[in-house]
């Protein structure tokens, strides 16, 4: 399976996207990342969404549309609640 899922820094107040075939070990990735650059380096993430696709290909064009505005969107409709609980 392929996996489309998006973060919550709770930290930093923002979401990240992102695209994998191994879903709990990038999250693992992600809570043990040093890079200075990174987006989850030393914040607390949270798992707040995640799709699993077949094919590789529909996996990432789903990725490409969650980081569209249009994507965005559809998330703050689906995740409405949760993200009013967050104050995002």
């Amino acid at each position: 399976m392929y996996y489309v899922y998006i973060l919550h820094c709770s930290v930093k107040k923002k979401l990240y996207y992102g695209f994998t075939k191994d879903l709990k070990r990038r999250l693992e990735e992600h809570r043990k990342n040093k890079k200075p650059y990174s987006f989850t380096r030393k914040e607390k993430i949270e798992l707040i969404y995640y799709e699993a696709y077949r094919n590789e290909k529909d996996a990432r064009e789903r990725e490409k549309f969650f980081k569209t505005g249009w994507g965005r969107n559809y998330i703050k409709k689906i995740l409405k609640n949760y993200l009013l609980e967050i104050g995002k």
